[in-house]
């Protein structure tokens, strides 16, 4: 894949803000490595800044981990009486990142569905984000919108099963992409993007990538594209190709041994090697 046209040549006067703030709402006092996957995958991917929005113990190690993280502390996991602080924060940012890492409960379901609702950006919704909004599907209408399920998140979203072969994938992932009126990338062996209308297929990756948060840093990648201002069948498919690439390279690297967080290391190198 050309990456050409997702990384023109920067104007000598560039400057922070051009090329996108992404607003990442993730993370919980267990799972503490989603945003900060989010995070870097959009910084990695080019996005010019990120601001984590999660639990304090989540925020807290986001912050002592890289300096390159800017982070807003909740008193507690996610609930309704986050959601007014959230949406005002939203109005300084390009994308939204939600979903990665949060607590599974009927009060953060319930503050997911009305930050998707309230916020005006176009935004990548994973994980626990998707299947609070299969309890309330009309929420996608109207958004620009990239889901990135997982099999086991997509049966839960749409109440079907995705068999191993392609065709059986094609068709549905397109049929609900239709039905929801958003863009779903059903990620895979070979992950498969539609907007209902058309169907891409990306065949990058690795069997070694089934480590915990390389989807995390997929969906950052994603947004730090959806902040460019890309639709989001584009940013999902460049997303979905340089995240495989990046996971090949750290494959052949680290074979058994590949994290997560190596995928970070090579992002640069898939860019640098396809903006041709």
């Amino acid at each position: 894949m050309d990456l050409k046209k997702f990384y023109p040549q920067r104007d000598p006067w560039s400057h922070k803000g051009n090329f996108g703030y992404v607003l990442i709402v993730a993370g919980s006092r267990i799972y503490s490595g989603s945003p900060v996957f989010n995070a870097l995958g959009a910084l990695r991917a080019g996005a010019d800044l990120t601001m984590i929005v999660s639990c304090l113990r989540a925020a807290d190690i986001a912050a002592s981990f890289a300096p390159d993280l800017i982070t807003r502390p909740l008193d507690k996991d996610l609930e309704m009486k986050h959601v007014g602080k959230i949406v005002s924060l939203a109005k300084k940012f390009d994308s939204l990142v939600i979903g990665g890492g949060l607590a599974r409960n009927e009060k953060t379901y319930k503050a997911i569905k009305e930050i998707i609702k309230a916020i005006d950006l176009p935004m990548v919704i994973d994980a626990e984000a998707i299947r609070a909004a299969a309890e309330e599907p009309k929420i996608l209408e109207n958004k620009s919108a990239i889901l990135t399920p997982h099999a086991g998140e997509f049966k839960a979203l749409t109440g079907e099963e995705v068999m191993p072969e392609i065709e059986d994938r094609k068709e549905k992932v397109k049929k609900w992409a239709e039905k929801l009126k958003t863009t779903i990338l059903l990620k895979g062996h070979i992950d498969v993007i539609s907007d209902g209308k058309e169907i891409i297929l990306n065949e990058t990756g690795s069997p070694l990538m089934t480590k915990g948060g390389t989807g995390d840093i997929l969906a950052g990648t994603c947004a730090s594209f959806l902040a460019k201002k890309f639709p989001p069948l584009e940013a999902a498919q460049a997303a979905a190709f340089i995240n495989g690439k990046a996971g090949e390279m750290a494959a052949e690297k680290y074979a058994e041994g590949l994290l997560a967080s190596n995928l970070l290391e090579f992002i640069p190198e898939v860019i640098k090697k396809y903006k041709i």
